[in-house]
């Protein structure tokens, strides 16, 4: 976005016009209707532009932020951006810790920025002047105006700061939008974040969650963070922000966190019992799944796959729960009879450790249409994975408290 189109829609004018479109729901049939209405109300394209592009991106804000109706973006900067849930739980322990001032190192639009104002002064550092206006209006919707200072610069070129902690956001995809998989490729690259700690030795970096454990800086305690079980990002924390532990997985929104804190010793490898879990992705991240089958009194069904096992049911945040019908060494011929003997004529498909692909095998199983009234006829989840190094299936259905 250029300067004079977001100093326009924060005219009158503009804003007049914001909150007409943020009050129409946007989509590929309207879209080219309502850009003709506003082509005759607004001279210069640059600015219809603007507007639709920002009431596009208000909407697509609503799932990270809950008030994107009265936000700015641009379109790259709110994909990279947090999601405001992260945002405060990250703010928090940084609030734990009584950082007064804190640096937020290519704050982009302001996501982290909003959270941090809610607890202390924050430097919001960038090198795009657009965007750093954006972030200090995104950060006075949530209040915190007077306590966001704009900085606008070259990280690359910045000497480190006078802060109590800093947050650091690099880039992780390129100009063309590829995935950057390398900390040291990530623009800035990790290495910034080191030269900060030799001056404020308190901070946090947001990683991808695809993280190599060979570039975790062994300072560092990593946590991993999903949102509703997907795995949105991990964060390196550093200093006084570091809990004592080296790995923890976190599951919001309802803040479940579990941790390498006990050492567990390796769990046995046994064949599929009553019940199957599944861990969270952030469980798995953190190489946290032994951890959690001493929780659970669980076994692994292969010392390679991330499934537990156990003939007792333990409720637990940290995976969903399966009841196992069955398993067997998977052959296809096998399985399909196996299902039509039964009149199962639907099924959800998960593998772990298994080179066959979910859609190809459905094809395969052609399960015909089964007489609904058949006492047996049902759906069933099959696991497509491995038990003790060989190829096998297993059916269950989904225990119903699973959270």
């Amino acid at each position: 976005m250029e300067a004079h189109a977001f100093a326009f829609l924060r005219s009158p004018a503009g804003q007049q016009l914001l909150s007409q479109l943020t009050a129409v729901t946007l989509t590929p049939d309207n879209h080219l209707p309502i850009a003709m209405q506003l082509r005759q109300q607004v001279d210069d394209p640059a600015l219809v532009h603007a507007l639709l592009e920002t009431a596009v991106l208000r909407q697509k804000a609503v799932s990270k932020f809950s008030r994107a109706d009265q936000m700015y973006f641009t379109r790259d900067a709110l994909e990279q951006a947090s999601g405001e849930l992260i945002a405060h739980y990250r703010s928090r322990r940084l609030a734990q810790m009584g950082a007064g001032l804190i640096a937020d190192l290519g704050c982009g639009i302001g996501g982290d920025s909003l959270a941090l104002c809610q607890q202390a002064e924050v430097i919001g550092i960038d090198r795009d002047e657009v965007r750093l206006r954006l972030a200090a209006c995104n950060v006075a919707v949530y209040g915190g105006n007077g306590r966001f200072h704009p900085l606008q610069a070259d990280l690359t070129q910045l000497p480190p700061l006078p802060v109590a902690a800093f947050f650091f956001d690099p880039a992780r995809r390129d100009e063309s939008g590829r995935r950057l998989r390398s900390v040291q490729a990530y623009r800035p690259p990790l290495s910034l974040a080191e030269q900060w700690l030799d001056r404020v030795p308190h901070g946090a970096v947001k990683v991808s969650p695809a993280i190599s454990y060979a570039e975790i800086p062994p300072t560092a305690e990593i946590e991993f963070v999903s949102v509703e079980g997907e795995v949105k990002e991990g964060i390196l924390w550093f200093g006084a922000l570091r809990t004592g532990v080296r790995r923890r997985a976190t599951l919001l929104p309802g803040g479940h966190t579990l941790t390498d804190e006990d050492t567990a010793d390796p769990l046995p490898i046994g064949p599929p019992q009553q019940y199957l879990y599944e861990p969270d992705g952030a469980v798995i991240r953190a190489q946290l799944v032994q951890a959690l089958g001493h929780r659970l009194g669980a076994a692994q069904i292969d010392a390679t796959i991330a499934y537990l096992t156990a003939n007792e049911y333990r409720q637990t945040p940290f995976a969903r729960c399966y009841r196992l019908e069955d398993s067997f060494p998977f052959q296809l011929k096998r399985l399909r009879h196996y299902l039509r003997q039964r009149g199962i004529s639907q099924v959800t498909i998960k593998k772990r450790g298994s080179p066959l692909d979910p859609q190809w095998l459905e094809q395969q199983l052609r399960l015909g249409k089964h007489d609904p009234a058949a006492a047996n006829a049902a759906h069933r989840i099959l696991f497509l994975t491995q038990t003790e190094g060989e190829a096998a299936v297993l059916v269950g259905t989904a225990v119903k408290d699973n959270n």
